[in-house]
Parts: C-alpha cells; sequence; structure tokens
C-alpha cells in the first residue's frame, strides 16, 4: 500500500540527482481548490542519499507530461518523524483545473487535483459510516440491533429501573455510547447543514435505506442522533451520558450479533449510566466526575440548534427540542463540573476536564432560539473563564481531556452578538488558539498538534477553527496551516494515506482497520470513516491489549516519535471514530460551499489572457 518513490517516468524531469526510493512526494489525494495553498511534501528517509540540494529545483506537469509550472526552488524545512529530511513544493499560483504530477530528485509524486469542486460529494460520503454505526435501525443489516437498551444502574452496579434508549451510535468499533461524542456529533452535523445546506444531497431515506425523501441525508441522520439523545434524557433530574461500558471489548462481534453479557444475559439489556456528578465505575476504575455541566450543554447545544432547524419542518418536533435545551441548561448551571464516561475492567474513559465551552454554546444556541439576552450575557462570561482550548500549544492531554477538540461556542457567540466588542472578543480567541498551535508547527507538515490518542480529531479541530477564524475576520494569516492539516488528513503525511477509509475512491487508505465489521463485510462497508490517526510512539508501546497482526507494511515510516499502523490490531491509530468524522462532514462540507463559491466566480469573470494568467501571482499566505 505504501506509495514508495519510483524511477523517472513520463512525469518527472531531469533529476539534480538519481531517482531514490528513499524518498517520497506527499501530496492531498482529494485535490486543491483553485485560490488555496498548494503544496506537496517531499520526504527523504535517508538524508545522506541527498546531494546537491541546495540548488534542486521541482516542476509541476500536467497529464501530457508538459511542465505548466516551473522549476521552482524547493525549501528545505528540516526533519520530522521517519523523514530526515523535509522540502515544502509550493505551487499555490498554479490555479488551472487540471491532474497534475509534480517531480523532484528524479521522483514523481501520485496524481493530484485542482478543481473547484474537489470536495464535491465528501461530506454525503463521510456520512455514509455514520448510517453504518447506527444503534437501534441499522441499514446495513436491514434490521434493529441493541434492542433491549437499557437497565440503569448504580454506582454499585446494582439495577435500578429499566429505560428504552435504543438509538444513536455505536463510538467507533466497539458498541459503546456516549451522550459525550454523540451529542456533539449531533450538533456538528446540524451546524453543517445550517452553513452549508448545498454540500449535502438526499439519496437516503430517515432510516439511513437508499432512497430519497425530500430531506437532506444529513438531516436525517441528524435527526437520528436528536432522537436518541431526547431517549437519554428524559426529563429535569433524569439524564443520561452513556450505554455500555468495557466488558463490551471481552468479543469481536458484529452488532447485531453482539455476545456481551453484562449480566442479563448475552446480547440483552446493557447498562445505563446516570449523570450523578460523582467518580463512576464499576470495577476497580473510576472517573474523575465533578458535575454535569459538560453533559448538560452539549445536550443544550444540540436540543437549541435541532430546534432552530426544525422549527418550520416538524413544530411539534422543535417545540419539544426547545424544552429539553432549557431544562437541560438549567440542570448545567446548578450542577457546575465534567461528568466523565465510566471505566470498567480497563483504565480507559473520556477524561474531558473543561465544562464551560460546552455551557457557553448552549448560552449561544439558547439566545439565539428565545433572544434572550441574559443568555448571551452568560455565553460571553462562560467564554472569559476558558478563552483558549487548553490543549492548544500543549505536547500532550489526556485522553479526550479537552473535548470537543475546539470551541465552537466562541463562533456561535461572535455570531449572535451585536456589538463589536463581543465579536473582538471571540475573533481574539480564536487568534491566540491558533498562534498557540502554529508556534509547534515549524516543520514540513506544517502541523503543531500533539499526537494523542485520535490525533485526527485534533487536526480537524485546528482546521476548522482557522476556518471559522477567517470567515469571522477575512484574515489568512493562517490559511498555509489550515490547508496543511487538511492535506495532512487526505494524504500529505509521512505515510502518504488519506486517513478516511474509501475517500478518495482512488486513493491510498486503510484496508485493514480495527473493525469486526471490516473484518467480516469488507472494508467497504467503513467507506468515510476517519480513523484516529497517528501517535506518539510510547502511546501506542504502553497501551494495554495491542499488537499487530501482521507484518508492518510502513516499517519505513514508523521510524520516528510517531506511529501509524494500517493493522486491524492497532485500536489506537486504525480505529474509525464516529465523533471525529461528524466533525470532518463539518468541515469538508465548508470546503465544498468555497469551492462552488470560486466555480461560481470563475464562471462569471472574463477569461485573462494567457500572458497574464500564466504570470499571475496569488497574494502570499501567513508563514
Amino acid at each position: 500500500m505504501i506509495a514508495f518513490a519510483v524511477a523517472l517516468s513520463l512525469f518527472a524531469v531531469a533529476p539534480p540527482v538519481a531517482a531514490d526510493s528513499t524518498i517520497v512526494i506527499r501530496v492531498n489525494q482529494v485535490g486543491y481548490l483553485p485560490d488555496a495553498p498548494k503544496v506537496a511534501v517531499a520526504c527523504a528517509l535517508d538524508s545522506t542519499r541527498v546531494t546537491r540540494v541546495t540548488r534542486a529545483t521541482f516542476v509541476v506537469r500536467d497529464e501530457h507530461g508538459r511542465i505548466v509550472y516551473g522549476p521552482r526552488k524547493i525549501i528545505s524545512t528540516g526533519a520530522f518523524g521517519p523523514c530526515q529530511r523535509t522540502w515544502r513544493l509550493d505551487f499555490t499560483e498554479l490555479r488551472r483545473t487540471g491532474r497534475y504530477r509534480v517531480a523532484v530528485f528524479g521522483v514523481t509524486s501520485r496524481e493530484l487535483r485542482i478543481d473547484a469542486h474537489a470536495y464535491d460529494g465528501g461530506a454525503d460520503t463521510l456520512l455514509n459510516y455514520m448510517r453504518e454505526q447506527r444503534s437501534g435501525w441499522n441499514p446495513i443489516v436491514g434490521d434493529s440491533v441493541h434492542t433491549h437498551d437499557g437497565i440503569v444502574v448504580d454506582d454499585t452496579g446494582h439495577a435500578v429501573k429499566t429505560v428504552t434508549v435504543s438509538g444513536g451510535w455505536a463510538d467507533a468499533s466497539d458498541y459503546l455510547q456516549y451522550v459525550t461524542t454523540s451529542a456533539n456529533a449531533t450538533y456538528m452535523m446540524l451546524l453543517a447543514y445550517r452553513d452549508h445546506p448545498e454540500a449535502f444531497g438526499d439519496e437516503f431515506d430517515g432510516r439511513g435505506v437508499a432512497g430519497k425523501n425530500g430531506i437532506p441525508d444529513v438531516l436525517d441522520e441528524s435527526r437520528h442522533g436528536l432522537e436518541w439523545l431526547g431517549r437519554m434524557f428524559p426529563d429535569y433530574g433524569e439524564m443520561y451520558n452513556q450505554v455500555g461500558d468495557d466488558r463490551d471489548h471481552t468479543y469481536f462481534d458484529l452488532p447485531w450479533n453482539d455476545s456481551t453479557d453484562y449480566g442479563w444475559g448475552k446480547g440483552k439489556e446493557r447498562p445505563v449510566y446516570q449523570c450523578t456528578g460523582r467518580p463512576q465505575g464499576l470495577f476497580g476504575y473510576k472517573n474523575r466526575s465533578t458535575g454535569m455541566a459538560s453533559t448538560a450543554g452539549k445536550y443544550a447545544s444540540a436540543f437549541s440548534l435541532g430546534s432552530q432547524l426544525y422549527s418550520e419542518r416538524d413544530v411539534v418536533f422543535s417545540a419539544t427540542l426547545r424544552r429539553k435545551a432549557l431544562l437541560a441548561f438549567v440542570l448545567g448551571t446548578r450542577n457546575r463540573g465534567v461528568c466523565q464516561t465510566a471505566p470498567g475492567h480497563a483504565p480507559y474513559f473520556y477524561e474531558e476536564a473543561n465544562w464551560v465551552d460546552d455551557m457557553e454554546l448552549g448560552a449561544a444556541e439558547l439566545y439565539v432560539l428565545t433572544g434572550d439576552r441574559i443568555l448571551l450575557g452568560q455565553a460571553v462570561s462562560f467564554a472569559e473563564e476558558e478563552p483558549v482550548t487548553p490543549w492548544m500549544g500543549a505536547d500532550t492531554a489526556r485522553h479526550y481531556e479537552f473535548f470537543p477538540w475546539y470551541n465552537n461556542g466562541h463562533y456561535e457567540t461572535w455570531r449572535a452578538a451585536l456589538g463589536a466588542g463581543i465579536k473582538r472578543q471571540m475573533e481574539d480567541y480564536y487568534r491566540r488558539g491558533l498562534e498557540a498551535v502554529v508556534d509547534r508547527a515549524n516543520n514540513g507538515f506544517r502541523v503543531g498538534i500533539p499526537f494523542i490518542w485520535c490525533s485526527n480529531d485534533l487536526m480537524t479541530a485546528f482546521a476548522t477553527q482557522a476556518m471559522l477564524y477567517r470567515r469571522m475576520t477575512g484574515d489568512e494569516s493562517f490559511r498555509e496551516y489550515e490547508q496543511a492539516a487538511v492535506d495532512w488528513l487526505l494524504g500529505t503525511n509521512p505515510w502518504g494515506t488519506s486517513m478516511v477509509i474509501g475517500w478518495p475512491n482512488d486513493g491510498v487508505w486503510a484496508h485493514d482497520p480495527h473493525s469486526a465489521v471490516a473484518r467480516a463485510l469488507g472494508v467497504e462497508k467503513l467507506r468515510g470513516g476517519l480513523l484516529d490517526g497517528p501517535v506518539y510512539r510510547s502511546i501506542f508501546q504502553n497501551l494495554k491489549g495491542i499488537s499487530l497482526h501482521d507484518a508492518d507494511e510502513y516499517a519505513p515510516f514508523n521510524t520516528g516519535f510517531i506511529v501509524y499502523h494500517d493493522d486491524i490490531g492497532d485500536y489506537s491509530t486504525n480505529e474509525p471514530i464516529m465523533d471525529g468524522t461528524a466533525s470532518l462532514i463539518y468541515l469538508i462540507s465548508g470546503y465544498a460551499v468555497e469551492g462552488d463559491s470560486v466555480a461560481a466566480l470563475a464562471s462569471d469573470a472574463p477569461a485573462p489572457s494567457k500572458a497574464r494568467s500564466s504570470t499571475r501571482k496569488m497574494r502570499r499566505r501567513g508563514n
């Protein structure tokens, strides 16, 4: 699967050095928008094999082998991970729609695409994975799964009562379900529809079965989430946060054949954990919960935005969501603190440590819903308690310690505020977070996130915050780094793989993810799923129950401080994740809409002369 560099071909140029299989060129496999930064990264696994690099240049050739850009000087950017040396090959000035290859050192990249429509359909591709993850009715099997959920358990594990909470999505390749991630996923898809409605099609009905129903598919999927959240929060004082625990990991079953026995029979009822504000955990480990606000705020924001978007489509549903949003927010204000997920026999749980971001977002959305200015004031107050999401600028963090990975509340508060002062305040908060990440991004790939578990979530979050900041301010200082994060996810990384299963169709992506569904039914069933992503070598080496099942085809690229394996045994880097996929839906739908805007402008503009179009330069983006 590794696209090792090959000898000079039709698309190469006379090399400054002999073609070398220890050099690779990495590109965004989905493509580049015409007016966006465009940078390929050359990576040398053995720096001693590269000579005379001070005068080296690169070129870009079209499908016919003709040079359309260059020669241009390469920019040396030092070592990163397995790359003993890296070079940035910047061809931003090339804007013409087409398919191209980049060549340097006698090595040629895979084909790349420049096209205003490069991201069209991408968000709908990601929705495929969300449908596959459904609990309750699942369109993959054509039947309902986990229909017995569930039984509420107290702090000792004793059954309290039976509740009906079937629905929602499995969190990853296990089948645990968390409001923590599901509420955020629901919100992100609702936000994607609100901000980028034209990016979505209608090819599936509300059950996720092929066939149009007159409703955008992203709204169908969002409603599936909202309805489950409604069951998990039936009324004030009865707020649930989790279904199942890590006893789920005993078997590696398909979801519809789940053999897990929680004490009520194999495949029967699963435990439902209530938000209590106290540490939870039935076995050897407990979380560090201190309140309910982190979960309550997520409920409030998802219900509130859902109520806004369904106000005309379904008045009764909208009213129900409005009532639940208000109740959840009040519960959060009275129970400040975090409600973490509950561990089982292993020490792993979502160690969320912040909650004011969730309450800020809930307050901002409720202000839009109700018009109550007190809520806007509360949103600003919560924002002032945490201006910058704490992982930004850090080199590590606990598992899901600062989730969600960027603060949507700042954007929604900015959007709702009428006064310039509040708007500038929120812009400054976003800018400070971006600067903190960029300060760590002095490498060839221009990435500055910490490579903790689920690093692709952080990469998505950084790019999304940068995109929103750009929209809020018109400031493009971080555009290069925003694009670099997107490029990383889609192939411009040391391994040369897209981190999204099955996208693009003709790309390099995981074929052996950590998934029982992929193993039994084929990896195509997981098309659109965003993988966890690379982690620090130290994390991989210290996780429990992890081992590679096959020889590491990426071994030459796993010699540095971060590792990634396309292996079913690696649940730390190669497991698709529901919440990350939902967040990426927002980002990719935004790029699709921006591309369409570029295409529309191009169709309205007079064609430039050949002389002018070949010499015109884009305004430089920030470093």
